[in-house]
């Protein structure tokens, strides 16, 4: 009956692992995914919008080019980019709103600070700062949407902190003389890491969609670079001559912020995912 027990424990605890293994392998995946591509992405192996063949399992794109060897090197910059803009404005957001709960007067101007800037739509926004900054490019797009994606977080996480900050034990080393600093490092932070572990993977896959849209729209990564959201783009016209072109890139796309948003799910305490829905 012990032995049962242990597994039983063991299977708990290993479940959540399990369930996040996915969203690490494709993550992995997309990272080392340029060292795997068995073409150079830039230069044509087939006829335009070939069908799947030996040389190329998914076919060749609107140049020729392997759509395989395309999607494997497609993927690092979004990745990238993505896990930029989710521990930025994680990190920024914890601690803003931990400022904020422990300080009530900063909590209201941050407050009102947020509700301005959220009325501006992310897409919309992060088309202006794109098409504005000098020279465009991805560095433009994850500022800019490190900038919008702030206020829903700092929102969320004060909220978070303000249940935590009228605890007995914060109170009590306030009024002890604790520093600011340190009511925030010691006090605040490690009792919301349930609730930032869930942000962090809401704002991953939000990351994921502004960063592929803003793709999409040429704003950012340009031809003839390897790019999952501009090979949507660029093969949409011959889509009936080879679907895998439009359809693979769409694919790990969803798969990557669906396996992320699984597996924040999964490691977060129940706590943090119902301190997360209140957004």
């Amino acid at each position: 009956m012990s032995s049962a027990r242990d597994r039983r424990v063991v299977c708990h605890r290993a479940g959540p692992l399990l369930r996040a293994l996915p969203a690490c392998l494709l993550v992995c995946l997309a990272i080392a995914g340029p060292w795997l591509a068995p073409h150079a992405v830039d230069a044509p192996v087939t006829a335009p919008f070939a069908e799947p063949g030996a040389g190329a399992p998914l076919g060749g794109d609107q140049l020729g080019r392997d759509v395989l060897s395309r999607l494997l090197a497609g993927g690092r910059e979004l990745v990238l980019s993505a896990l930029l803009i989710a521990a930025v404005v994680t990190a920024t957001a914890a601690l803003i709103g931990a400022v904020g709960a422990l300080r009530p007067a900063v909590g209201r101007v941050v407050e009102r600070a947020a509700d301005v800037v959220i009325l501006l739509p992310a897409v919309l926004g992060i088309l202006l700062v794109g098409l504005s900054w000098p020279g465009g490019g991805r560095l433009a797009v994850v500022l800019a949407a490190i900038v919008l994606s702030l206020p829903y977080a700092v929102r969320l996480v004060s909220s978070a902190a303000s249940l935590v900050a009228a605890s007995g034990y914060v109170e009590a080393a306030a009024a002890g003389g604790e520093r600011l600093r340190v009511l925030v490092v010691r006090e605040v932070l490690p009792n919301l890491r349930a609730t930032l572990l869930a942000l962090f993977g809401l704002r991953f896959v939000e990351a994921v969609y502004v960063v592929s849209t803003a793709a999409f729209l040429q704003v950012g990564p340009q031809p003839p670079a390897a790019d999952w959201a501009l090979m949507i783009r660029e093969n949409s016209p011959g889509i009936l001559l080879n679907p895998w072109a439009v359809v693979a890139p769409s694919l790990v796309i969803g798969m990557l912020a669906l396996s992320v948003n699984l597996a924040s799910a999964a490691l977060a305490p129940q706590s943090g995912r119902q301190a997360v829905t209140l957004r």
